[in-house]
């Protein structure tokens, strides 16, 4: 069973990306065949600087390491490495219809969110179907909210095998429900874009203080909070603490008693232990980087040799050679 996951280099890695992409890959290389990539094709339609997408994209390398991705159980390399994937992003658009397109969720939410329409963001939905179906994926691993773009491939590819006879694999989502969708600071889903995001690697002193300024109600602490499960802060504190320590602030906030400010002290505090190993792992990788580009030099040759093998079984099915 092929596994495919792929992250942008969109800005810096937050803790909705690990629990939503890094923590799930990681538990996945024991179940079967895991491609993973650096989307940094993707990550074209919303960021301009080439510096930055350079920087970035070297950090979700060490983060996806320090986290526990292991090259010897998984392929790791950069979307960008592998050309096919454009090529077969513009057989699969030949076939695209534009109406379904139209009706994805993401591009609606991020053009109202205000980020400015183009046809990168526009097509995305076709690049995510070529880097699914260039590998035989057969599990897409994704949060709730890209479970449309996994559809989408599906009707793409099967539009594609209908025309031009069986070539493509069909994949299948996989949803951790638990943690598909990570609160942000502000309530809504984590996002860079949205900007109420807790990052990984975060710097100690800016960290606290983001979670110590998250907004609560106007309550006092001797008031009963009979939504105490529905606290952005809880909802944090379950994902980076014990489950017996976070039932017992959701229960000490749901009886009355419990401030806001000491349990926000307590989410930072266990956060910043969730990762102390990956912390001290990423500084290492840092320091040898160039054990870090041989890793992703060594995964990209690797999907190639799959990659190869598809676009040449997509090109000849639709008469391209």
């Amino acid at each position: 069973m092929r596994i495919l996951t792929g992250i942008q280099p969109s800005g810096t890695l937050h803790i909705g990306n690990y629990f939503g992409a890094i923590k799930p890959a990681v538990e996945l290389q024991e179940r079967g065949e895991p491609f993973y990539f650096i989307a940094d094709y993707h990550s074209m339609t919303t960021l301009t600087d080439a510096d930055q997408r350079r920087q970035n994209t070297l950090n979700v390398a060490l983060d996806f390491l320090a986290c526990g991705l292991d090259p010897k159980k998984s392929v790791f390399w950069r979307q960008s490495d592998l050309a096919e994937v454009c090529e077969l992003q513009w057989i699969l658009g030949s076939l695209t219809p534009m109406g379904l397109l139209e009706r994805a969720h993401s591009y609606k939410d991020k053009t109202a969110k205000g980020i400015s329409p183009n046809f990168g963001l526009f097509a995305y939905p076709v690049l995510m179907a070529a880097d699914i179906l260039l590998y035989d994926t057969n599990l897409v691993p994704v949060g709730r909210d890209q479970k449309q773009h996994v559809e989408m491939t599906r009707d793409i590819a099967i539009k594609f095998n209908q025309t031009y006879g069986e070539t493509f694999v069909i994949p299948e989502p996989e949803i951790r429900e638990e943690v598909a969708v990570v609160p942000g600071l502000d309530g809504q889903k984590m996002s860079k874009s949205y900007g109420n995001t807790v990052d990984i690697f975060g710097d100690e002193k800016a960290t606290r203080k983001k979670i110590m300024g998250i907004v609560m109600d106007s309550r006092t602490p001797a008031e009963p909070k009979p939504d105490a499960d529905k606290n952005i802060a809880i909802q944090l504190l379950k994902l980076v603490a014990p489950a017996n320590v976070a039932q017992e602030f959701e229960d000490r906030l749901r009886a009355g008693g419990l401030g806001y400010g000491d349990l926000k002290k307590a989410l930072f505090e266990h956060y910043w232990n969730y990762f102390s190993g990956p912390r001290q792992r990423r500084a290492e990788l840092a320091a040898n980087l160039d054990y870090v580009n041989q890793v992703l030099n060594d995964g990209a040759a690797r999907a190639r040799e799959k990659a190869q093998v598809v676009l040449t079984r997509a090109r000849k099915a639709c008469g391209l050679q």
